[in-house]
């Protein structure tokens, strides 16, 4: 960890890049004032004056503009507001209230990993930043598949659950969440060329302090240029019960670049770099100190033109890269009977490389209008592990290949405002190799959906969709000996890949002026029902062994004295017939101009079928609200956020039930100049949140300041 002078130099740093960020915003807008007084003024680029997050328009259910609420599936949307508003720290904090969705993290490792409708882990939820697959995953007692992103990068976030968003790749079983960064439109507006912006944060119970500094230059209509430098600093917090949670802190410093080009009408180049870099100690019985670099870089080229309606084209390549360095810190005596000692290393590195093409025609076949997508996208994996600590993570996180390769076709038809109807079909095909290994597969899975509006306001929607996920690299290949007690984990080369047959229904309703002029009620209740074929489970094969129960006590005790051991099974990825998970969620949001109120609820069953059995990944029901209010011409916005999670007693990590309240408030002095202040959990409640490695912070409050200049 870095030491307490590391934070000071973080915190001088903030506060001079602040000063002068609040002298060049009041020199910008007396220069704006007097040189352009009818010159349009920019918006608060968080969004903040228009939480109605179900009016956004968002591609991610069909790859085609249309507002969050008159998609035909269970979406959700939240935006850079909501990262503003409630000072969020982490995904996990972000995502709380969004239906069906819930964030699995081990508290002393700032990776996190996605849960959709209960599936995660080994890519059912397709995580995408910036369009780039997050594939990175290590074996342990933690998520499968993790991945890292601080939320002062995150722009805004678009979540599709079940698989009906196929489109967006191979495995997404469970569904997609859409990451994108900040970029231009966050520090400039309209015809303004060039600005800056500096936000500087401190908050209580390990928060620490944030920095955030970010510039943008448009060159007239032929290019612009985005960047952004993120440093943050948290410390190890208290919980509820006023207990230090150690190995909680992490230090960052991250760096964002964005451009696009212009070079004609409708064409467009666009590029992106992002790059984290995190320092942390973490582990239980053996620490390590951990150095974990992300890298996220894409280059894409659309066009599109509206008198050219049959060609809007996409084309994207992408490299991601997250490499963890670990050195142990201090060394169980399991470790150092594997001769690993201090400063004994390992590496976990997995590079991803994808294309992603797709184009769009629209045109009209009589009274219906169809918006024809065609597209093909490959992602290739490469998994490389050392490890001079022991051995267990090369045994158990395996390095070796993976290709994924898809297509699809997809027509959405709209006839007379009343019915819509789309209809897919996506080829899937998967090799992988490693360790002396390897295994393929294909397949064609289809999707159907048909909504239906009888009453202006309200649509109907029905829709069945398959989804096809192929084995990992370490489902397949993993092959080792747990330290301690010691049972072997299997490698499987015969493993098939899971098939997901979704159904699913649901209503969106959109009605303005409903109590007083000018107001907006929007909602989504849906309800499925995913049933899950050969789904892939961890499970006990052949005989019980009789293990030692004290580490470095040699297996050859057990035949002299069987009451120092226990009864161990070995373990194995392999197919189980067959998973179904069900439940329903309701996103709904009134906004009557004075302010606004929001609701979330899910609840997802799940159950291994085959043995009749709970499903450990499904998720405890949730329902929250937030609830916010404006004053002073809408320059102050105060609220509160309240959630209440139900308890879930199945599961290696059972968990009580909880309630949580935030407090929020926001004043923006001008167009420039903004504070925001959050307390977190305010009433201290002591909770662990499910399948979570400990307990979660207690009360927390945060404070920012940011002020930003734009000049035209």
């Amino acid at each position: 960890m870095a030491s307490s002078a590391h934070g000071l130099r973080i915190a001088a740093l903030s506060l001079l890049a602040t000063v002068s960020a609040a002298a060049l915003a009041t020199r910008a807008e007396a220069q704006a004032t007097a040189a352009a007084p009818a010159a349009q003024t920019q918006e608060a680029s968080d969004g903040a004056d228009n939480p109605l997050v179900l009016d956004t328009i968002t591609v991610i259910a069909t790859r085609t503009d249309e507002r969050l609420v008159d998609t035909l599936a269970g979406a959700s949307v939240v935006t850079r507001a909501d990262v503003e508003l409630l000072q969020a720290g982490s995904v996990n904090a972000l995502l709380r209230n969004v239906p069906g969705v819930t964030v699995q993290l081990s508290q002393d490792d700032p990776a996190q990993a996605i849960n959709i409708r209960g599936l995660q882990d080994f890519g059912r939820v397709n995580v995408l930043v910036d369009g780039a697959r997050q594939n990175y995953q290590t074996s342990g007692h933690g998520a499968n598949g993790v991945f890292y992103l601080d939320p002062e990068l995150i722009g805004s976030v678009d979540i599709v659950r079940g698989p009906v968003s196929n489109i967006y790749g191979s495995g997404a079983i469970g569904g997609v969440a859409a990451f994108t960064t900040r970029g231009i439109d966050d520090i400039l507006a309209g015809d303004q060329r060039y600005g800056a912006e500096q936000k500087t944060g401190y908050g209580s119970n390990g928060s620490g302090f944030l920095s955030s500094t970010a510039g943008a230059v448009r060159i007239g209509t032929a290019a612009d240029v985005f960047g952004q430098f993120v440093l943050r600093d948290k410390r190890a917090y208290q919980d509820g019960d006023g207990n230090r949670v150690d190995r909680t802190g992490s230090d960052l410093a991250a760096g964002l670049f964005k451009f696009n080009l212009r070079p004609g009408e409708g064409h467009k180049i666009s590029g992106t770099a992002l790059y984290q870099d995190y320092d942390f100690e973490n582990g239980s019985s053996t620490e390590f100190r951990s150095h974990v670099t992300t890298g996220t870089y894409t280059l894409g080229y659309t066009f599109a033109r509206p008198d050219i309606p049959w060609l809007d084209l996409s084309v994207k390549g992408y490299y991601t890269t997250t490499r963890n360095e670990q050195r142990i810190v201090s060394p169980s005596a399991t470790y150092r009977a594997f001769n690993a000692d201090v400063g004994s290393p390992r590496t976990f590195d997995i590079g991803t490389w994808g294309v992603d093409i797709h184009n769009t025609a629209r045109f009209a076949t009589g009274p219906v209008d169809h918006a024809l997508t065609v597209g093909l996208d490959g992602v290739w994996d490469d998994v490389t592990v050392t490890d001079y600590a022991g051995g267990f993570g090369s045994a158990f996180t395996p390095g070796g290949k993976r290709s994924l390769f898809g297509a699809f076709i997809q027509d959405e038809l709209r006839y007379n405002d009343w019915l819509r109807v789309i209809g897919a079909l996506r080829f899937d095909s998967y090799e992988l190799e490693g360790e002396g290994f390897s295994s393929s597969g294909d397949r064609v899975s289809p999707r159907i959906t048909v909504g239906v509006t009888p009453l202006k306001g309200i649509e109907l929607y029905a829709s069945y969709a398959e989804g096809y996920r192929a084995p990992s690299i370490t489902e397949t290949l993993i092959d080792g000996t747990h330290p301690f007690p010691a049972f072997d984990i299997l490698p499987n080369p015969n493993l098939k890949a899971e098939t997901a047959h979704n159904i699913e229904g649901g209503v969106n309703i959109a009605y303005d002026d409903v109590l007083v002029a000018g107001d907006r009620l929007r909602g989504k209740i849906n309800v499925f029902r995913n049933d899950v074929d050969d789904y892939i489970g961890i499970v006990d094969v052949g005989s019980p062994q009789l293990t030692p129960v004290v580490p470095g006590m040699p297996a050859s005790v057990c035949r002299f004295s069987p009451r120092l051991c226990i009864s161990l099974y070995d373990q194995q990825y392999r197919n189980i017939s067959k998973v179904r998970l069900d439940g329903a969620e309701v996103e709904a949001a009134y906004d009557w101009g004075g302010g606004f109120v929001t609701l979330a609820a899910s609840r997802t069953n799940g159950k291994n079928r085959t043995e009749n059995l709970p499903l450990e990944s499904a998720p405890p029901y949730t329902i929250g609200s937030t609830l916010g209010l404006r004053f002073f011409g809408d320059k102050l916005t105060v609220g509160a956020r309240w959630t209440y999670t139900g308890a879930k007693k199945s599961g290696s990590t059972p968990s009580e039930d909880y309630h949580l309240v935030d407090l929020f408030a926001s004043y923006k002095y001008n167009e420039n100049v903004r504070a925001d202040f959050a307390v977190q959990n305010v009433f201290d409640e002591q909770y662990t949140q499910y399948r979570h490695s400990a307990a979660s912070p207690g009360l927390t409050a945060k404070g920012a300041l940011t002020i930003r200049f734009a000049s035209y």
